[in-house]
């Protein structure tokens, strides 16, 4: 059998279906298949034995006189057991397997074409239509029975059996309605119709309206003109014929009512329940589609609207990977604008040392997996810190601290992460040396590109600096350089761990530069 998604189905203790006799979400065809057969056969049974209890009721209750209603009821008490035997018989026999019938794609585990889906979604309709042609058949030969055997209760016992077809056609749709949702679910599975399949919701509350309200209360008016026409009824009679026919509307009717609060009150909850978890941050929920109707749309549209939000969020999700986070979050709160505006921030640059030898030595796939291992650790500290990587440039790593979030203490935290990286690099990936610079000033931090295509970065002589310390400290020590600016800029903690060490002009520039190297 085709699965069909799990989601926030569990909800309450009551299954993804509204009750745990349906099972669970996955359900193997055959396990389903006598599941549904069982609940079905053993509901009409119940259903029509109940209706023929309200038969032998209200015939005893309804006719006009002991001496005139005694043959008749007891030629009812016995044709009506043998009348629901049989059609029970034929009923299992005729729905219960013409309904699997029409699931049979089900159990082939192969997708409903749309004409099996409108099918699958009317089989209530069609158990209904089964059980109102053999109580219809019902009404006619008892009413031909009380005609040979008292024709003066003719309508009487046709408005009896009537009243008790009404019943049970009533009842099993509403049971069948139930107990097929998990085939309405594989039904609906993976469409979004435009339209309700079975009727919506407006119809269904009539349709229940009458069975459960109309056709009763009718049937009250009627027994009451019918004793009003004969005029040989006792005032007695009459209060317990209203008493027994008002006592069965009013149990019918909040049964029917119970009924259809589930057939509403479910799907809704199934959605609600649903909108808590993603609430939650769980844009995977997707809750089963088991309703034909308008409700059966909104829970279509509910996994709709997930499927949007978890690709919302999984391109957001790549978005931050590809350009940081905080950047994705400065992108969405603000207009996605070329041009930037002047930030004080300072620069950490990150380059692999003999990253040419190691290609040339080494399989691809291994090289891949050591820059990998470099590449997490600067990542990791970078973050720890509160900074932003900003770009891969082959075997090197610009990281920014300063924007787009402001940092009061970015020139600390820069430091430090180099400190970090430089020690963290030797213990973890001995394999790739490599030099660390570190420099403070202005930028122009912003979208540079086109309009079509730009990217966030930081454009100024900060960053030309960090780039030639990094060159400068791949043969020293440390390997690991700073300008004197940014340790004047940090914390007098932070500044404590690094010491002056020569004045230097680096390539590109004019004035000198102080540089720095972490204390021993």
């Amino acid at each position: 059998m085709r699965p069909v998604k799990d989601s926030s189905a569990q909800e309450h203790g009551q299954g993804p279906f509204g009750s745990w006799l349906l099972g669970p979400l996955y359900q193997d065809a055959a396990v389903l298949r006598r599941r549904v057969q069982g609940l079905l056969t053993g509901t009409l049974i119940a259903t029509n034995v109940i209706g023929a209890l309200v038969v032998v009721g209200l015939a005893a209750l309804l006719m006009p006189a002991p001496g005139m209603s005694g043959e008749l009821v007891r030629v009812t008490a016995i044709a009506v057991p043998v009348y629901v035997v049989s059609a029970v018989v034929v009923g299992a026999l005729w729905g219960t397997r013409g309904a699997l019938r029409t699931l049979r794609w089900a159990a082939d585990g192969r997708t409903p074409t749309d004409a099996e889906r409108v099918a699958s979604l009317r089989v209530p309709l069609r158990l209904t239509l089964v059980q109102a042609v053999l109580w219809g058949i019902a009404t006619a030969v008892f009413g031909v029975l009380a005609a040979l055997v008292q024709p003066k209760v003719v309508l009487t016992e046709l408005l009896v059996v009537a009243f008790a077809g009404v019943v049970v056609c009533a009842i099993a749709y509403l049971a069948g309605e139930f107990i097929l949702r998990p085939y309405a679910a594989l039904a609906l599975a993976g469409t979004s119709p435009a339209r309700p399949l079975s009727g919506g919701v407006n119809l269904r509350m009539l349709l229940f309206w009458c069975l459960g309200t109309g056709v009763p209360v009718a049937g009250l008016v009627v027994t009451a003109i019918l004793a009003w026409a004969r005029g040989d009824v006792s005032t007695t009679k009459l209060a317990v014929s209203v008493i027994a026919l008002g006592m069965v509307v009013l149990c019918f009717g909040l049964l029917v009512t119970v009924f259809t609060a589930r057939a509403v009150v479910n799907p809704i909850r199934s959605v609600q329940h649903a909108l808590g978890r993603v609430r939650a941050g769980d844009f995977a929920v997707e809750i089963p589609v088991y309703d034909g109707t308008e409700l059966g749309l909104l829970q279509a549209g509910f996994n709709g609207m997930t499927a949007g939000l978890a690709e919302r969020e999984r391109l957001r999700d790549l978005f931050g990977r590809h350009v940081g986070e905080e950047v994705a979050i400065e992108a969405m709160r603000t207009s996605a604008e070329l041009g930037g505006s002047v930030r004080t921030v300072s620069v950490l640059f990150v380059d692999l040392i003999g990253s040419t030898t190691l290609a040339a030595s080494r399989p691809p796939e291994e090289v891949v997996g050591l820059l990998n291992r470099f590449f997490a650790v600067v990542v990791d500290e970078v973050d720890r810190n509160h900074g932003l990587v900003n770009k891969f440039v082959g075997d090197a790593a610009l990281a920014i601290f300063g924007a787009p979030v402001r940092l009061a203490d970015h020139a600390t935290l820069a430091l430090s992460t180099g400190r970090a990286i430089g020690r963290r690099l030797a213990a973890e990936v001995p394999e790739c040396p490599a030099g660390i610079g570190v420099a403070t000033g202005e930028v122009v931090a912003g979208n540079v590109g086109d309009p079509r295509r730009f990217e966030y970065t930081v454009i100024g002589d900060p960053v030309n600096e960090a780039a030639r310390l990094t060159e400068l400290a791949k043969n020293v020590e440390a390997r690991l350089l700073a300008s004197w600016t940014a340790i004047e800029s940090a914390s007098e903690a932070e500044a404590a761990h690094w010491k002056a060490t020569e004045d230097v002009t680096l390539r590109g520039r004019t004035r000198p530069t102080t540089l720095a190297t972490p204390r021993a």
